[in-house]
C-alpha cells in the first residue's frame, strides 16, 4: 500500500518498489488509471484567472473615458437624456469590441501554455512510452537522461553518472552527483542525493526513478510556485506604441482644450462643446494600440502552431521579421533524421545494407552478391549494445542514429532485447559532445568487456589493435590509412560514419572497481581493438531546398552547423544550395577574430555545441539578427544569446527548450522559414492597423481643430465623433486582424530591428490627413457659409469622414505596394465590415428617429454622390504616394 508521507531517501530500492507496488516493468495500465483517479493529474495549481467581467471593466479605465462619463452624468441631470443615452450606448459598444479582442487574446495565450507542457519517458507494462508529464502517477518508473527537466519528485533506482542542477529548488549552483544508496537521518533537500525533484534539471548521465510525489505533493508544489511563471511584460513594439499613444494623447488633449475654448469664444453652448471636446479626445487618443499588438501577436502565434512552430515569448514574433541569418543544425533539421545504415566496413570489406527507415527487413551485399551477415555479427553487436535507444515496432524512442544501429543488427537476426539479457550492462561512460564517443561495459560469459562507438578519428586514435576475420593483431599505419580512406569515401557520399571497437577487461580490475564502488573512466577506453565502421544515410528533407531558395530571395542567409565531417557537410550543403565554404571546429576554436571572416563561411563542420556561442556573437558583431537552432544541454548558452533561439520539439532536451524563444514541433527547417514569413506578415498587419488607426485619428483632430480655428462652429457633435470612432475604427480595424499578408513579403529584405513602425507610412500619416482635412474644411465651410445650414454642414462632414476612412481601409490592404495589385476584395471580412459601417452611417442620416439622436439631417442623392466622389481622393492620393515612394525606394 502506498504511504501518503514518507522519507523515501531512507529506504532501499526494493523497499520503495514494495511501497509503490511496482517493479522493473513499471505499472500496469489498470494501476495507472486507479492512481490517476486517486491522486489526480501531475499539475501545479494555477493562479486565479482574470474574470471575463474584469476584462470588460478594463475597457473603461481610461481617464478620458472617465471624464466623458462624468460629463454624460451631468448632461443627464440637466435633462439632455437623448445625448447621454446615445453616448453611453456607443461607449458600451466600444467596450464590447475591446473585450472581444482582449478575451480572445487571453484564450490564445492560455492555449499556448497548455501546448508547452513537458513530456516524460516511462516504463509501463515492460514497455518504454513517451507521455505528457501531467499523466504521471506515483509509482511510475521514470527514465532520465541528460537535458531532461524532471517532471515529478522521485526516488532513484538506477543511476549512471547522474548529476542534477537543483538551484531552482535549493539555491545551490553546483550540479549534485546522485546515487541510489539509502540514506539516514533527517536531511535537507540538497542532501537527499538518491532523490530527484520536480523542476530541476539532469545535467549529465542517465538513470531510472520511481515517482514518489506528483502535482501539489511535490516539493515545488508544496510552495505553490510555478518555475516558468513570469510577470507579463510588454514587447518592445508594445512599449514603443505605448509611448507613441501617450505622446499623441497629450497632444490631442491640448488641442481638445483649445477647441473647447474656441467653441465657447465663438458662442457655442457650454455643455455640448465640452461633450464634443471630450468625445474628440476619446475618439482620437489611440489607447488601444498596445492591446492591438498583443492581439495581433497572439493570433499569429495561434496560426504558427498549425505550422509546427510553438512561440514561447511574444517579442520573438517581432524579431522574426528582422532575421538576417539562420544558423541551422544539419541532422534532423535539414535532413529527415531517419537514419538508415547503408554501408559497413569490416574485415577490409565494404558491405551494402538494404532496407529503409526503421523497418527491420534488409539484406547484406558485397560487390553485388548477397552474403551471410554472420561474418559481421561482432560489429553489429557492438552497435546494438553500446546504445540507449529502443525499437518499438518501426518507431524509435531515443536517438535516431542509435536507432539505426539497432535496426541494422535486427536485419542480421541480432535482437537488442535478447542481447541485453545475454550481455548485461554493468556500467557506462556516457557520450558527450566533447568526447564524441560512448562506451558501455557488459558481462560476456561473466567476463567484463568494453564496447565503444564514436567518431572514426576519435575511436581510431584510441585503438592499438584491429579485429580481422576473427583474429586480433596490432594495427598498422597502413590499416589506419585504409580506414580513413573508407571513412572519407563514405562521408563524401553524404553518409554519417561511426567507428566501433572493444576491449576485454581483466576480471581483477573489474572486481576491484565493484569492491570500491568505482565507475569505469576514460582511462579504460585506451588500447582498444578496432572492429569496423557503419555508415548511415540521412537524406535532405524534400521541401528544404525550396525553403532555402525562399530565404535567399528574402535576403536571409543560411549557415549549416554540424558535428559531421567536412565532406559529409559539404555534400549536403551543395545539394541544398547553401554553399561550399567550410570552416572546421579546430580552425574555429583558435580563430581570434571570427567576425572578420564569418561573412565568407557557409558551413561549420566538426564543431562542438560550445562553438555555437562564438558563431552567434561573431554574426551579431557584424550587425546580423541571428536565429540559431539547438537541441542539447550545451546549446543553451547559444540559444539564449541568439536573437531567436530555436529548440527542437522532438529531439530537443528540456534545457534547450527552456532556453529558446520558439520550439519546432516537427524539427523541420521549413518550419523556421514559415515562422519568419509569418513574423513578417504579422508585422505587416500591425503596420496596416497602425497606418489605418493613426491616419484617421490625426485627420479627425485636424478637421475639428482647423474648422474651429477658422472661427466656425464645431463641425461635429459628440455623438457623431463617437460613432465615427466606433464605425470606422471598430469594424474595419477588427477585420484587419485577419487580413491576408502582403503577397511579396518574402521578396523584401529584412527590416532593421530598430526601424520605427511609421517608416514608409508618409502616404497615410502625412498626405492622407492633409487631403482629408482639406476636403472636410472645404465642404463644411461651403455648406455653412453658402447654405447657412449648420445641421446640413455637420451631416455632410460626418458622412465625408466616414466614407473617406472606409476608402482608406481598402488602401491598407497593402502599405508597401499597390492595394489594387494586392487585391481589394480578398479579405471578405473587411468588405463585410465596410458594408456594415456604410450601412450604420447611412442609417443615422436616413432613419428619421436616429436623426435627432446623432444630430443629422437627410441628404439628397446629389449631395451623397458629391461626398463619395470627393472621398475617393484620399484613396487615390495614398496609392499615388505609395507608387512614387516605391520608385524612389527602388
Amino acid at each position: 500500500m502506498i504511504e501518503e508521507k514518507s522519507n523515501y531517501y531512507t529506504k532501499s530500492v526494493s523497499a520503495v518498489q514494495r511501497s509503490f507496488e511496482t517493479n522493473e516493468n513499471g505499472l500496469s495500465p489498470l494501476a495507472v488509471q486507479d492512481r490517476l483517479k486517486k491522486y489526480g493529474c501531475n499539475i501545479i495549481k494555477e493562479q486565479k484567472k482574470i474574470h471575463p467581467f474584469l476584462i470588460f471593466l478594463r475597457q473603461f479605465q481610461s481617464v478620458v473615458v472617465h471624464i466623458l462619463l462624468g460629463a454624460v452624468i451631468i448632461s443627464f441631470f440637466l435633462g439632455n437624456y437623448i445625448d447621454a443615452s446615445v453616448i453611453i450606448s456607443i461607449l458600451i459598444f466600444n467596450a464590447v469590441f475591446g473585450f472581444v479582442q482582449e478575451y480572445k487574446a487571453e484564450k490564445s495565450i492560455e492555449a499556448l501554455r497548455k501546448l508547452a507542457s513537458l513530456k516524460a519517458k516511462v516504463i509501463r507494462a515492460g514497455e518504454v512510452q513517451e507521455i505528457d508529464a501531467k499523466e504521471l502517477v506515483p509509482g511510475d518508473l521514470l527514465l532520465l537522461e541528460e537535458g531532461d527537466k524532471i517532471p515529478a519528485d522521485a526516488r532513484l533506482v538506477e543511476c549512471i553518472r547522474l548529476k542534477a542542477q537543483e538551484a531552482a529548488l535549493t539555491g545551490e549552483s553546483q550540479a549534485v552527483e546522485k546515487h541510489i544508496r539509502e540514506l539516514s537521518g533527517t536531511l535537507a533537500l540538497g542532501d537527499q542525493k538518491n532523490m530527484v525533484f520536480s523542476g530541476t534539471i539532469i545535467t549529465s548521465g542517465r538513470g531510472k526513478a520511481i515517482i514518489t510525489g506528483t502535482g501539489m505533493q511535490t516539493e515545488i508544489g508544496k510552495i505553490a510556485t510555478l518555475l516558468e511563471e513570469t510577470e507579463e511584460q510588454q514587447t518592445p513594439l508594445q512599449k514603443k506604441l505605448d509611448n507613441t499613444g501617450k505622446m499623441m494623447g497629450y497632444g490631442t488633449i491640448l488641442i481638445c482644450i483649445i477647441v473647447f475654448a474656441l467653441a465657447i469664444y465663438e458662442g457655442d453652448p457650454l455643455l455640448p462643446s465640452f461633450l464634443a471636446a471630450v468625445a474628440l479626445a476619446v475618439a482620437a487618443i489611440p489607447e488601444g494600440l498596445p492591446a492591438v499588438i498583443t492581439i495581433a501577436l497572439a493570433l499569429g502565434v495561434e496560426r504558427m502552431i498549425k505550422k509546427n512552430v510553438l512561440i514561447r515569448k511574444l517579442p520573438s514574433v517581432e524579431t522574426l521579421g528582422s532575421t538576417t541569418v539562420i544558423c541551422t543544425d544539419k541532422t534532423g533539421t535539414l535532413t529527415k533524421n531517419e537514419m538508415t545504415v547503408r554501408q559497413m566496413y569490416m574485415n577490409k570489406r565494404i558491405v551494402e545494407v538494404t532496407g529503409s527507415g526503421y523497418n527491420t527487413t534488409g539484406l547484406f551485399y558485397h560487390q553485388g552478391v548477397q552474403i551471410d551477415p554472420k561474418e559481421f555479427h561482432h560489429l553489429l553487436k557492438i552497435g546494438a549494445l553500446s546504445n540507449n535507444a529502443h525499437l518499438d515496432g518501426e518507431k524509435i524512442i531515443g536517438d535516431p542514429t542509435e536507432g539505426s544501429l539497432i535496426v541494422s543488427a535486427h536485419k542480421a537476426q541480432l535482437f537488442s532485447h535478447e542481447l541485453e539479457k545475454t550481455h548485461p550492462r554493468v556500467d557506462e561512460i556516457v557520450f558527450d559532445s566533447q568526447r564524441k564517443r560512448m562506451s558501455t561495459v557488459h558481462l560476456v560469459d561473466k567476463k567484463p568487456v568494453i564496447y565503444t562507438k564514436g567518431a572514426p578519428d576519435i575511436v581510431l586514435h584510441l585503438c592499438s589493435r584491429i579485429f580481422i576475420n576473427g583474429k586480433v593483431r596490432k594495427i598498422t599505419p597502413a590499416d589506419k590509412k585504409e580506414i580513413f580512406d573508407v571513412n572519407h569515401r563514405f562521408s563524401s557520399g553524404a553518409l554519417r560514419v561511426l567507428a566501433f571497437a572493444y576491449k576485454e577487461i581483466h576480471p581483477k580490475v573489474h572486481a576491484a572497481k565493484q569492491k570500491n564502488n568505482a565507475h569505469y573512466t576514460e582511462e579504460d577506453e585506451q588500447d582498444l581493438i578496432f572492429v569496423g565502421l557503419q555508415a548511415m544515410i540521412d537524406p535532405p528533407r524534400d521541401e528544404v531546398r525550396a525553403s532555402i531558395e525562399k530565404c535567399h530571395s528574402a535576403g536571409i542567409r543560411v549557415i549549416m552547423i554540424t558535428g559531421d565531417y567536412e565532406a559529409t557537410a559539404r555534400a549536403i550543403a551543395q545539394e541544398l544550395s547553401i554553399g561550399s565554404r567550410v570552416m572546421n571546429g579546430q580552425e574555429l576554436a583558435v580563430h581570434m577574430h571570427l567576425d572578420d571572416v564569418i561573412e565568407s563561411i557557409d558551413i561549420f563542420a566538426r564543431v562542438n555545441p560550445e562553438h555555437k556561442l562564438k558563431i552567434v556573437e561573431a554574426l551579431q558583431k557584424k550587425g546580423h539578427v541571428v536565429a540559431m537552432t539547438g537541441d542539447g544541454v550545451n546549446d543553451a548558452p547559444a540559444l539564449k544569446q541568439a536573437d531567436i533561439g530555436i529548440a527542437m520539439g522532438i529531439t530537443g532536451t528540456d534545457v534547450a527548450k527552456e532556453a529558446s524563444d520558439m520550439i519546432l514541433t516537427d524539427d523541420h527547417f521549413s518550419s523556421i522559414v514559415n515562422a519568419v514569413e509569418e513574423g513578417r506578415g504579422i508585422y505587416g498587419n500591425i503596420k496596416k492597423y497602425f497606418a489605418f488607426l493613426l491616419s484617421g485619428n490625426i485627420s479627425e483632430v485636424l478637421i475639428v481643430f482647423v474648422i474651429t480655428l477658422l472661427g466656425f462652429p464645431l463641425p461635429l457633435v459628440a455623438t457623431q465623433l463617437l460613432l465615427i470612432n466606433l464605425v470606422t475604427d471598430g469594424f474595419p480595424a477588427l477585420a484587419m486582424s485577419v487580413d491576408p499578408f502582403e503577397p511579396n513579403s518574402m521578396a523584401q529584405k529584412p527590416r532593421k530591428k530598430t526601424e520605427p513602425l511609421y517608416k514608409g507610412l508618409a502616404p497615410y500619416l502625412v498626405f492622407y490627413p492633409f487631403m482629408m482635412t482639406l476636403a472636410a474644411v472645404s465642404v463644411f465651410s461651403y455648406m455653412y457659409t453658402q447654405e447657412g445650414n449648420l445641421l446640413l454642414a455637420q451631416t455632410m462632414t460626418f458622412l465625408l469622414i466616414c466614407i473617406f476612412e472606409l476608402f482608406q481601409a481598402l488602401s491598407c490592404r497593402s502599405t508597401i505596394g499597390s492595394s489594387l495589385k494586392a487585391g481589394l476584395f480578398k479579405n471578405h471580412w473587411l468588405l463585410l465590415a465596410i458594408a456594415s459601417s456604410a450601412a450604420v452611417a447611412g442609417a443615422v442620416i436616413f432613419v428619421p428617429f436616429l436623426q435627432p439622436l446623432f444630430g443629422t439631417t437627410i441628404l439628397t442623392g446629389l449631395e451623397i454622390a458629391a461626398i463619395v466622389i470627393i472621398s475617393t481622393s484620399g484613396f487615390v492620393v495614398i496609392e499615388i504616394a505609395k507608387g512614387i515612394q516605391n520608385i524612389f525606394h527602388n
